[in-house]
């Protein structure tokens, strides 16, 4: 078999990469070691800024989001048993998010491959990349006897844990890591949210989260200690410690339902350094991974996609490799950005296990200075809304 862009990894960023490339005329394939439903299956944010949304509809895949999408246009802020509102369409000239579960928009990417007539490979064991430091890059793959599909560039979109970072030598790579003493408990439920916007709340018993999917299904977050088990938490028990956390209206005004999702996410910041090798290109969480405070984990991967079906374009339709020469830097230069964003965010709403007295009158500080100055109030709506790819 033999393809223009080999894509491994059917995640979003690995399908919208082929979206795009399809729409282009480019011939594309996209494989993964698991099948469709695990991976919608699983769950992942939702909030996107309006670049990820321009890129899916250039893919002609944002019908569905247009329909059910919800626009906000700022979010609240808590500490002191106070709101305060961000509101990232005034100070940002109108600009704002929109929240829409990252497993429909992995759904949207799917339906619209499909009725494309672009292949897609899973249930592809042992999925490697070959040969891309070199001009005759493929990849192999088991599927009851070897496989193999040469190609021009291979996308390495297949996350954290995938076989593509792991292909680059050591020596060729470098990677910089801060693993943060805490992580989210998370819950899913089919109940309308507490607010009509995010929640975030700094308290002394841990931050909190009150997020959606939708206007009837709600994403709620608790920070907890690393050791914790999923066991330990009933629903009743993870309901009195959100509103524990949160003001006394909000309380009052949370509704409970059972949960059909629960789980324990740790929290890290992870950046690979460079992002291409030769003909093989990483994208999104195969590159970095940020703590999802600052809701840039899925824009991340979209901007990713950007630079390089950007480059790709430019090498196929003008013969030039300045784009995709260029990849890494300008994917780097925006990724390193979102990274200190989403640090910023993180050390300003949780509660650290070492903080001292100093540490905790410096957040509270900093927290006071954001919320009654508009300069730094439009630094961080400038930030949450999305910095210009």
């Amino acid at each position: 078999m033999r393809t223009q862009v080999a894509i491994i990894g059917s995640g979003p960023s690995g399908l919208l990469l082929g979206q795009l490339l399809t729409e282009a005329g480019i011939d594309n394939v996209i494989l993964d070691r698991v099948n469709k439903d695990y991976i919608l299956g699983r769950v992942r944010a939702g909030v996107l800024e309006e670049g990820t949304v321009g890129l899916l509809d250039q893919a002609k895949a944002g019908t569905r989001l247009h329909a059910e999408g919800l626009p906000h246009d700022g979010f609240s802020l808590v500490f002191d048993g106070r709101d305060h509102r961000i509101d990232l369409h005034e100070l940002t000239d109108g600009r704002r998010v929109t929240v829409y579960g990252q497993t429909e928009v992995t759904r949207d990417l799917m339906e619209r491959r499909e009725a494309s007539g672009s292949l897609s490979i899973y249930d592809a064991v042992d999925v490697a990349p070959h040969d891309f430091d070199g001009h005759s890059p493929f990849v192999t793959w088991k599927d009851g006897v070897a496989k193999r599909i040469d190609c021009d560039f291979i996308a390495g979109c297949d996350g954290f844990h995938g076989a593509s970072r792991k292909a680059i030598p050591e020596r060729a790579i470098r990677s910089f890591e801060k693993v943060y003493p805490f992580g989210w408990l998370g819950v899913l439920a089919d109940v309308a949210p507490v607010s009509h916007e995010l929640i975030y709340a700094n308290h002394p018993r841990g931050f909190a989260l009150c997020s959606m999917r939708s206007a009837t299904r709600s994403r709620y977050y608790i920070q907890c200690a690393l050791d914790e088990k999923i066991e330990d938490w009933s629903d009743d028990r993870f309901w009195d410690e959100l509103r524990r956390r949160l003001p006394v209206h909000h309380a009052e005004a949370l509704a409970t339902a059972p949960s059909f999702e629960k789980s324990i996410a740790p929290l890290r910041s992870f950046v690979t350094e460079p992002m291409r090798f030769g003909r093989l290109f990483l994208v999104g969480d195969a590159a970095h991974i940020v703590p999802p405070t600052g809701a840039k984990g899925l824009n991340l991967a979209a901007s990713d996609v950007h630079y390089l079906f950007s480059g790709l374009i430019e090498h196929y339709r003008e013969g030039s490799n300045n784009g995709i020469d260029a990849y890494s830097q300008k994917a780097l230069a925006r990724v390193w950005k979102a990274v200190r964003f989403s640090w910023w965010m993180t050390t300003m709403m949780h509660r650290f296990p070492d903080t001292g007295d100093f540490d905790q009158k410096i957040q509270e500080a900093e927290l006071d200075y954001l919320t009654h100055s508009r300069a730094a109030s439009t630094a961080l709506a400038e930030n949450y809304v999305g910095l210009p790819f």
